[in-house]
Parts: C-alpha cells; sequence; structure tokens
C-alpha cells in the first residue's frame, strides 16, 4: 500500500461500484479500507518527522533575511499539516485539485483552515510562526487523543536557544516508531522514515505511473 497514492486508495474504496457479482470488489474495498495499524503509525511517523526536519527552518531563513524562502518553507509546512491531519482522521488524501476541498470536510478543519490560510498570507515569518504554531499544537492534541504512544506535550516550545517555537515533530516520530511491532514495517522505519509515494515524491508523472500499474493489476 505504501506504493499506491492515497488518492487513488480513496478511489477505490469510495468509488461508485455498478456491478459485483461475486463479491470481489467489496471484498478488496474492505482490505484497503485503511491501513494496517502498523503502517499506519509508520506513515504518521513519517509525516511527524518532515514536520521536525522543517519546522525551525521557515523562522531561520526569515530571520536571516529571507522572507521569500521562509514563505516557501511556511508553504511546504502548511501542505504537512493538511496532510497529518487526513492520516490523524483515518481519511486517504485526494489529488491536488481536491485536495483542500477534502480538507475542508475533515473534523481538525475547522480549527486549522483559519490558521494555516494565515500562515499562507503572512507577509513575515513571525505572522506566519503565530499560526504555524497553534496549528501545531491542535495536530498534537489530535495525537494524543489517538492513544498511540505516551502522552506527548502539546505545548511548543523553543528550538534548542533559538528564539524559535516549535512542536518538536521529530519526538512524536520516535514515539510512534517505538510503538510498531510488525518486524517488516520496524525494520522500514528503524531504517529511513521515508513515508509512502505521497511523502516521498509529488511528482505528477510518477504518480499517474503508480495509478495506470495499479489499475492493471486489479483489472487482471
Amino acid at each position: 500500500m505504501l506504493t499506491i497514492p492515497s488518492a487513488l486508495l480513496g478511489e477505490l474504496i469510495a468509488g461508485a461500484v455498478y456491478h459485483d457479482g461475486v463479491g470481489e470488489v467489496t471484498a478488496l474495498r474492505r482490505h484497503l479500507a485503511w491501513y494496517p495499524d502498523d503502517v499506519w503509525r509508520y506513515l504518521l511517523a513519517a509525516s511527524w518527522r518532515r514536520i521536525g526536519q522543517e519546522e525551525h527552518l521557515m523562522p531561520r531563513a526569515g530571520e536571516a533575511g529571507d522572507e521569500l524562502g521562509a514563505s516557501i518553507i511556511g508553504a511546504r509546512l502548511v501542505r504537512e499539516v493538511m496532510r497529518l491531519c487526513f492520516l490523524l482522521e483515518r481519511r486517504y488524501a485526494p489529488y491536488p485539485k481536491w485536495f483542500g476541498t477534502a480538507f475542508a470536510r475533515l473534523q481538525g478543519a475547522r480549527e486549522l483552515a483559519p490558521l494555516l490560510w494565515q500562515a499562507q498570507r503572512a507577509a513575515t515569518w513571525q505572522e506566519r510562526e503565530n499560526a504555524l504554531v497553534p496549528a501545531y499544537e491542535a495536530l498534537a492534541r489530535m495525537h494524543n487523543r489517538l492513544g498511540m504512544t505516551r502522552k506527548m506535550s502539546a505545548i511548543a516550545s523553543s528550538f534548542y536557544d533559538r528564539p524559535f517555537l516549535v512542536i518538536h515533530g521529530d519526538q512524536f516520530a520516535q514515539a510512534l516508531v517505538e510503538q510498531i511491532q510488525d518486524l517488516v514495517v520496524r525494520h522500514l522505519a528503524e531504517n529511513r522514515l521515508i513515508g509512502n509515494i505521497d511523502q516521498w515524491s509529488d511528482n505528477t508523472d510518477l504518480c499517474h505511473l503508480k495509478r495506470s500499474m495499479v489499475r492493471h493489476v486489479y483489472s487482471e
């Protein structure tokens, strides 16, 4: 499932079925309804890791006088927050055209959407940080409600001795990895948290190729 775009998985389980004489489609949709628990933990960990890798870079770029660079990193973080929200709510994220529309239907969007829109429109890194930090904290609370790890701090704190507030996404990632029991998934997690195809590539042609391959396999 890691090599199948989430948009295609969403189509497979939610698209209209006009004929299923022997129940194969129903069985397939039941099987693909959501990721196995340890795969889910792995993907959540990969998503938190992506936030942890860049949450401190946005203010650092801004402090260095690179507001354009800070804005680009901020936009990437907005997308990662949205992707993580889909995972936390056990929903497959659609392809870009419907990404924002589907996000607006998530329970977490009521709190997150205004903050993320504020971060997108911010003219300075300080304004952007003021929007992203409460968004991170909201995700942390959502994470704790799932009870998949020990309770994590849902209050942002300084990035070491720097005057930047972060949620320390790497700590959430590590806590999730510690709960993975499946040996194959654990091996993947202990090497590199690259996640699934949506997390390590947004190349449209590659995603279309994978969609074509999957459709060919299931049409056989």
